[in-house]
């Protein structure tokens, strides 16, 4: 019994170690970019883009149909959401590989406009610092529309103003609830779902994001079909 004792023990302090090793080279990540320009700076940079496109000039329903699918919790929680979080963790340790990674709309903003794309614990652990820092800096109808300017849409549009212009010739704001939940799943995999790659793909997702958004009573079942039967 004090052998089983000792050896769990010992394993929990491996994992302690070991976690403590993993976060300090992840601050350290989160610390060298913070070095090389500050999240005021940062944002600066952004918003002083040509395509900037503030929240007022996106309708109410695409931004709605953003958070559902992406961040239903959005505006109720901090830079992590900790329910999400543990999600991610059973599954991963399920899976045993990096399956999910519970981000919030602030840790994707994070990565989008300091760290690569790669799904490592390190650019994870540094994501969740910087994550803090942008919370601390920006409020979150800003953290929000920094992230719609800062995503990947496919076809080589890096903002909302660029997708809607490409994939719709229109701005943002003239887009309709068909358009706009199509655009609002598009960042989760742009490769994929882009509508002129994967016109099926795009559709399911489009179908996932107004699922979400009768799950979370933005729009009602009937509604839900209605914005499916829109032809662009």
């Amino acid at each position: 019994m004090k052998v089983v004792k000792n050896i769990i023990i010992f394993i929990i302090l491996i994992v302690i170690i070991a976690g403590s090793i993993i976060t300090y080279k992840g601050y350290t990540i989160y610390k060298q970019a913070l070095d090389e320009i500050s999240v005021k700076d940062k944002v600066a940079e952004i918003k002083s883009q040509e395509n900037y496109t503030k929240i007022e000039d996106m309708p109410k329903f695409y931004l709605n149909a953003v958070i559902a699918v992406e961040d239903h919790r959005f505006y109720n929680h901090g830079a992590i959401d900790i329910i999400s979080i543990g999600r991610a963790i059973y599954t991963n340790i399920r899976y045993m590989e990096l399956r999910e990674g519970g981000s919030t709309i602030t840790q994707q903003l994070a990565k989008n406009i300091y760290f690569d794309q790669s799904k490592t614990f390190l650019r994870k652990i540094a994501e969740i610092f910087m994550a803090f820092e942008i919370e601390d800096n920006c409020s979150k109808d800003e953290i929000l529309e920094l992230y719609l300017n800062t995503s990947y849409f496919g076809d080589g549009y890096y903002c909302v103003k660029e997708a809607a212009n490409g994939y719709f010739d229109k701005e943002p704001i003239e887009m309709n609830e068909y358009e706009s939940s199509m655009l609002a799943g598009i960042p989760n995999a742009p490769s994929v779902y882009a509508p002129t790659k994967n016109p099926d793909l795009a559709t399911q997702r489009q179908r996932q994001v107004l699922e979400k958004m009768v799950k979370y009573e933005y729009i009602t079942e009937e509604e839900k079909e209605n914005i499916l039967e829109q032809q662009q």
